[in-house]
């Protein structure tokens, strides 16, 4: 018999072996994107010292207001220009994208475009 591991094992892995190869820094902080089968959470993370510069989630009620539901790619769209424009007020222009161990597809890519067309770089 063939056992497979479960699918949030896998992405777990996955976003283990990504965030060994790049880390948040003051100049260049990581946008670090998780998703639930209900929501989406996006923050932007100093690892230096650990702390989270600005976040954004489909829970916050300024967000929710605007969606119509909140586990689709055009709730994903609206964080990602939400979590950019937050970010921006705060004068962070650069960061490093960590997917989470998501493929890039769907509700991730969606958000990371929206994020580079709301004025993000990455």
């Amino acid at each position: 018999m063939v056992s497979k591991e479960a699918r949030s094992k896998v992405r777990v892995n996955k976003h283990r072996k990504l965030r060994n190869r790049f880390s948040g820094t003051p100049e260049r902080p990581r946008l670090a994107v998780f998703r639930s089968n209900t929501h989406m959470y996006a923050q932007i993370i100093d690892d230096t010292v650990g702390n989270t510069l600005v976040s954004a989630s489909t829970l916050q009620k300024d967000v929710k207001a605007e969606l119509e539901k909140t586990n689709d790619v055009a709730a994903a769209a609206y964080l990602g220009t939400v979590i950019a424009k937050k970010a921006i007020e705060k004068g962070i222009n650069t960061v490093v994208f960590d997917r989470g161990g998501f493929i890039y597809q769907g509700k991730v890519k969606a958000l990371a475009e929206a994020a580079r067309e709301a004025g993000l770089e990455f």
